[in-house]
């Protein structure tokens, strides 16, 4: 006959090395998937993760989540394929590699060929394929590594070309010439969402500049030079001096009011006429100047006094010339250097009139191509100027895309040396330091530019209103990512800038005509094959770089003859219609394009699997998760090409998870030296623990302040309390040759006991399917856990210790037994999709030696079936009445330090109502034994017994009741006995303002009572207990004969007794003991196992101390019979 396996040390990480080992030897996880063949799917998308960096704890988060809810599916019999994948391009793959070659972008194509360059981004990017592979097994993330899907593969290019033409067919990809965030350090553009990344914007403290432009005297503007002081210029402010050189018009407001104001500059100290906006004038002009005389001016910089001498509408001031600023080019093409009317002008900041250098913004371009201003681009793609700035050729814009060594000792930024030059020439109004929020590159951390490029857009804003209606389709958890941070993107969405300047990537398919007069998009391999024949026969190739592939064949080997990255489709040259050569388009594209394919390409969509896109067999998902970075990324691009090609939903269900920080809420970072090794720690406290960590510990979607002795906790109270009770459940059962061989006992020959943890259970197994169900995983684990150290442990198996290990092997024991294993592997079950590992040992063990379950893992298993007829809401709520109850008394002792072995006389409580008493009465002995109480009283009335006092609870009130929150705190003081019983008893009662009549609940007050003379007394909600606390000669000798009863138990143990071994117990003449034990014998036997207890002089043999306090203490002696 089997014997369930005992346990000497909880080891959790060595268990989980012996579960992995398991589950490989029997390939359990191809077993899962292969055993719900035909059953319902449920479709899982793996967000791919780039090998050419190392994992890190946040990781461990990420995917816990994916695979708990995969592993739960399974459990409810879908059959759940995960199909792992790799991303494989883009700048983190290219910057990484560069860093390592010690190359810049600029060397690429002449230090390094193109085709080296890329070969080395191939060989990096699954650098750390293995490491990945291993922390994906270790911490027991199901996913399918032996078939993954990587996106630097010619069949999933091909089905990216694919969608991409199908976005050509439609007219849905353009190119234009715009204003587009740009980032020199990685020497590309980049699309709004990667410019949303969180994290992207950062707070700077910049140089800014009011600069003086110089009006010139025409006709236009010869009403402006009345009664003038100095030279009239106008004032605008930038916080990018670097931009001046560039500045080719200025903005105003056609309906802002302006004002010519007399002063003098603060630097030079020369005489000015300054034309502003009306309202900023005292931004700028201290207003205490106001009164001072011109001539008073001491040409310190203080005290400056104005004059404000004539005022007009910014429409009086269009078209106006002004002398150039910083003079070093000029525009090429169009007018330069007027005043233009611009509806982005505001009065919120600067001066009213806005520095225009329609270069380096997206609104300055549009409102100088509107009225026929030229630009002036001077700077270059490294991000310094161009050799025509000749003060600063060859420098950055930016310091910070300066290293920290190469500045020298006296390094001053651009912006201060522009603002200096400006100050020296008089044409300085005002330079200060300005903290404001800058976008910063998403891979490099370096600040971007805006820069004029000739880029591929896809027109995601022509399909905005069913972008929004779709994502209204999406479960989103939580809700305020999907209305809120997406929500908003998508309401204020832009047209995907889908082009980047770089090598490692796909590159676009397109082809064009040196006139730009004819195009062609491809859309597969066989196409371009087609094409390329073409091109061979008039000569404008020699051979077809595709010639040995052969269409319809979908083999490795064959997609393997050619490929699709640079510099290889560079090379390729195709004929138009009209016989001219077309080469590519040389941008690739959008990384996030790729990723946001994966739905289709992990397939070779359209070219293989068709029908499980088109007949919904793998698409949309039913779930995916990230973490909250991929709002503006995977996730936009998932449900941006489902709409754009398919006008479908990519995702049903998405959860959006926050970052992992350290325990005091900072950003984990090598540098700081506070990130968690995620390695280190599964091997220190397994994967169970902390995967039952990170999801109970805070929601997916919250920041989670990760803290090793939180892992501590979790093995201690959850794991600990677990299995302590499979041992104990092991050890008698053992005893007892129980295997579970015998037929259920009948529920209805149950005792209540049994009947009670059972309704607890199935509540159990409703409300953990129901938060599984509705994607809350951190509610799931923490009902689990509630159940098990709360109802289980410290309740359920406590009160019936002695039914395992005293007595026969009757009916009342198999129940007992049979109870205890139904929540053991019930538990297993719904824990198993958090804590696998253990969950599946814990399964095992059970399931060995009784046989009930036919496969050999949980994971195979069914998930906790739920048996509605077992839950019992008058027997759960009569039983929480007694935990209740009993943990308040228990409290109360605690308090008067009475320890749980003194019996006392009597305890009270207020009856709330007639099911309240009935309730109480029926586990009134239950609780009279727990807490070591003789006797309850009922009290029906409480007046002049109990006084009540109740308390206003203002962060509740606060809220709910605003501006009455005062005067119903002076109600809430004001009530009677009568009221505070009411409230207690109705949860709720009406209360009469001065104006108005409100409902107040238990929640907004705290309830508390008087102790009287003799009692303790404690309030906790509705529920009120009065505790007798005078101790009489006989319950103090009680008290002893338990505490001599627990004492003897221990040196039962210590004497390495069997728990059935039959005892004599010989006591030394005690004075303090004798009355006490004498009285108490027959308890003291009965519960020790005791044949004999005798008084002796002296014991011979051993004999144990029998200490109960300083002053009570004997040598005891047992022997064996």
């Amino acid at each position: 006959m089997g014997k369930y396996k005992e346990y000497k040390l909880l080891d959790l990480p060595a268990v989980a090395d012996q579960v992995l080992k398991y589950w490989e030897e029997n390939d359990i996880f191809q077993e899962s998937i292969e055993s719900r063949e035909g059953n319902k799917p449920f479709v899982f998308y793996e967000g791919p993760p780039s090998a050419n960096g190392l994992p890190g704890i946040h990781h461990v988060m990420a995917r816990a989540i994916k695979d708990i809810f995969c592993r739960y599916k399974t459990q409810k019999g879908f059959q759940v394929k995960r199909k792992a994948g790799w991303d494989t391009h883009g700048l983190p793959v290219e910057l990484g590699v560069e860093k390592e070659l010690g190359i810049t972008k600029e060397d690429i194509g002449k230090k390094i060929s193109v085709e080296d360059y890329n070969k080395a981004c191939r060989e990096a990017v699954m650098r750390y394929t293995d490491v990945w592979n291993d922390l994906t097994k270790k911490m027991g993330y199901w996913v399918d590594m032996e078939n993954p899907y990587v996106t630097y593969e010619n069949k999933y290019i091909e089905s990216v070309w694919h969608l991409l033409k199908q976005l050509y067919d439609k007219g849905l990809i353009y190119k234009g010439y715009t204003i587009q965030p740009y980032s020199p350090a990685a020497g590309t553009g980049l699309s709004s969402h990667e410019l949303n990344q969180p994290g992207a914007y950062k707070d700077v403290k910049d140089t800014s500049a009011t600069a003086q432009f110089k009006v010139i005297k025409d006709d236009k503007s010869n009403f402006l030079f009345n009664d003038l002081h100095g030279d009239l210029f106008f004032l605008a402010w930038t916080t990018t001096p670097w931009t001046l050189p560039s500045n080719t018009a200025l903005g105003v407001g056609k309906n802002i009011d302006y004002v010519k104001v007399k002063s003098f500059n603060k630097y030079t100290h020369e005489p000015i006429t300054a034309i502003l906006a009306k309202e900023l004038v005292g931004k700028w002009f201290a207003d205490k100047s106001k009164d001072l005389a011109l001539s008073d001016y001491k040409n310190d910089g203080k005290n400056i006094p104005f004059e404000i001498v004539a005022e007009f509408k910014g429409s009086d001031l269009d078209r106006i010339r002004y002398e150039q600023l910083l003079p070093y080019a000029q525009p090429e093409e169009g007018d330069a250097f007027r005043v233009l009317l611009g509806d982005f002008v505001t009065t919120s900041d600067g001066t009213g009139i806005v520095h225009l250098a329609p270069s380096y913004g997206a609104d300055d371009y549009r409102v100088a191509q509107i009225n026929g201003i030229g630009a002036l681009h001077l700077v270059d793609n490294q991000g310094k100027f161009k050799a025509e700035v000749t003060d600063f050729a060859g420098e950055y814009v930016k310091e910070q895309y300066l290293k920290d060594e190469d500045k020298p000792a006296d390094y001053k930024s651009i912006d201060v040396r522009i603002s200096i030059k400006l100050k020296e020439e008089n044409r300085a109004f005002d330079v200060q330091k300005y903290e404001h929020s800058y976008p910063h590159c998403w891979r490099t951390d370096k600040p971007i530019l805006y820069f004029p490029l000739d880029s591929w857009f896809i027109k995601t804003t022509a399909v905005k209103e069913q972008l929004i209606a779709n994502n209204k389709k999406i479960n989103w958890k939580p809700e305020s990512t999907g209305t809120g941070r997406f929500g908003n993107w998508l309401e204020n969405l832009q047209d995907w800038n889908l082009s980047r300047s770089r090598y490692w990537g796909i590159p676009i398919p397109i082809w064009t005509t040196e006139d730009k007069e004819e195009q062609i998009c491809i859309g597969s391999a066989e196409q371009l094959r087609a094409e390329c024949e073409k091109a061979v026969e008039t000569g404008l190739m020699d051979k077809n770089p595709l010639g040995d592939f052969e269409p319809q064949n979908m083999s490795k080997e064959n997609y393997e003859t050619f490929d699709f990255h640079r510099p290889f489709v560079d090379d390729i040259v195709l004929v138009s219609p009209s016989g001219k050569a077309m080469k590519r388009e040389t941008d690739l594209i959008d990384v996030w394009f790729d990723s946001g394919s994966m739905p289709y390409a992990q397939w070779h969509y359209p070219f293989e699997n068709k029908e499980l896109i088109d007949q919904n067999k793998f698409y949309p998902a039913d779930f995916i998760a990230e973490g909250v970075d991929q709002t503006r990324g995977w996730f936009f691009t998932l449900h941006a090409i489902a709409t754009l090609c398919f006008d479908t939903i990519a995702y049903k269900n998405v959860v959006s998870n926050g970052l992992v920080l350290d325990k005091n809420g900072q950003k984990m970072s090598k540098r700081l030296g506070n990130a968690a090794d995620p390695f280190e720690t599964l091997k220190k406290y397994g994967p169970d623990a902390t995967r039952w960590y990170m999801i109970t510990n805070a929601q997916p979607w919250d920041n989670l302040k990760f803290d090793l002795d939180g892992i501590t906790e979790v093995q201690r109270k959850f794991f600990g309390t677990l299995y302590n009770t499979y041992n104990f459940f092991a050890l008698y059962a053992n005893i007892d040759n129980f295997t579970f061989e015998e037929a259920h006992v009948p529920y209805e020959k149950k005792p209540e006991i049994d009947r009670w943890v059972l309704s607890k259970l199935n509540s159990l197994v409703k409300e953990v399917d129901a938060a599984f169900e509705d994607y809350e995983p951190t509610k799931a684990g923490r009902l689990i856990q509630e159940f098990t150290t709360d109802h289980l442990s410290n309740w359920y198996v406590r009160l019936c210790r002695r039914r395992f290990w005293k007595g026969d092997y009757t009916e009342d024991k198999i129940s007992a037994f049979q109870t205890l294993y139904t929540c053991l592997i019930t538990i297993a079950k719904l824990s198993a999709p958090i804590a696998p590992f253990f969950m599946d040992q814990l399964f095992k063990d059970l399931n060995d030696v009784s046989g009930k379950e036919t496969v050999n893992s949980i994971h195979l298993s069914d998930f906790g079936k739920l048996k509605e007829k077992y839950i019992d809401e008058d027997l759960e709520q009569r039983m929480e009445i007694a935990q209740k109850l009993s943990s308040m008394v228990l409290a109360l002792r605690k308090k008067e330090s009475l320890k749980v072995r003194q019996p006392l006389q009597k305890m009270m409580v207020p009856i709330l109502d007639p099911t309240f008493k009935r309730q109480l009465q029926d586990v009134e002995a239950l609780i009279l034994s727990e807490v070591n109480v003789k006797e309850l009283e009922y009290l029906e009335e409480t007046a002049g017994i109990l006084v009540k006092k109740v308390k206003a609870d203002f962060k509740k009130l606060g809220p709910k009741f605003g501006k009455d929150m005062k005067q119903v705190a002076g109600a809430i003081s004001q009530l009677s006995q009568d009221q505070i019983s009411d409230l207690e008893k109705n949860d709720k009662i009406e209360l009469q303002l001065s104006d108005k009549t409100i409902e107040l609940t238990t929640a907004d007050v705290e309830i508390s009572s008087e102790d009287i003379p003799g009692w303790l007394v404690a309030t906790e909600g509705k529920y009120t207990v009065a505790l007798d606390v005078t101790l009489s000669e006989e319950l103090i000798e009680e008290g002893i004969a338990r505490e001599v009863v627990n004492r003897v138990q221990n040196f039962r143990k210590e004497a390495g007794f069997e728990v059935t071994d039959k005892i004599n117990i010989s006591l030394e003449t005690s004075n303090v003991l004798n009355s006490a034990i004498q009285n108490n014998k027959n308890y003291i036997c009965s519960e020790t196992l005791a044949e004999n207890l005798s008084f002796v002089d002296k014991i011979d043999g051993e004999k144990f101390l029998l200490e109960i306090d300083n002053e009570t203490k004997a040598y005891v002696g047992l022997k064996k019979v």
